[in-house]
């Protein structure tokens, strides 16, 4: 099991964590960390691109003039693609982008990436992360304490409504439930902090994921 210290929002040590080694002690596969993250980011595009061919725009079917003895080259119509407001040849399409990878491999990209941050002494556990209210200023000298000043990713239970109000304008800064903890959102922050109750469920949904029950990881 991997032992972590658990803070309170005073970097305080109140007490300590065991993790399974499977989800925060695990050797870092990074080449999975470059399969998972092309296909977020593939599965985030609109595929919305289209244009028309030369049958989707409108203008008239009549021979531009007659095939023979004009010295010009032949033409059929005025909406073939070499002509100005004719249709595009092979033009692009809607298209859907988005793919998954095997579930095992989602789940090892995650395990690898908490376990990175585990590794590289990035991951800050605390007890309880409770604001007094709603107010950035607050959130911020709480980060400062824990010393997460660069981009964290701050991870506590979807319902922690004063922490989701507090870091939401600040742009170096990102709050996710547990559920949502992806290798994306993961790799491009230089801090993780999680919540005890944020860590256990981390563990748990990589554990089940990785047994083949449950929602996997994306």
């Amino acid at each position: 099991m991997a032992t972590f210290d658990v803070y309170n929002l005073k970097r305080e040590k109140v007490g300590s964590l065991n993790l399974s080694d499977e989800v925060f002690g695990v050797e870092p596969k990074e080449h999975l960390f470059y399969e998972v993250v092309k296909a977020q980011l593939a599965s985030r595009r609109q595929g919305t691109a289209s244009a028309k061919n030369r049958s989707a725009v409108s203008g008239s079917t009549k021979k531009v003039y007659k095939q023979k003895g004009t010295g010009n080259a032949r033409h059929g119509s005025v909406r073939a693609p070499i002509y100005v407001g004719g249709g595009q040849a092979h033009p692009p399409r809607n298209r859907d982008w988005s793919y998954r990878p095997p579930r095992k491999v989602r789940i090892a990209a995650l395990s690898s990436a908490l376990s990175k941050f585990a590794k590289e002494g990035r991951l800050v556990v605390v007890d309880q992360f409770e604001l007094a209210e709603a107010k950035t200023k607050g959130l911020i000298a709480a980060l400062d304490t824990l010393k997460a000043v660069r981009k964290t990713l701050v991870v506590d239970i979807a319902g922690n409504d004063k922490l989701r109000l507090s870091i939401r304008n600040l742009e170096a800064h990102l709050f996710l439930p547990p559920e949502g903890v992806n290798v994306y959102d993961l790799l491009r922050h230089d801090t993780l902090v999680l919540s005890k109750e944020a860590a256990k469920a981390l563990e748990a949904r990589c554990l089940r994921g990785a047994s083949g029950a449950g929602e996997a990881a994306k």
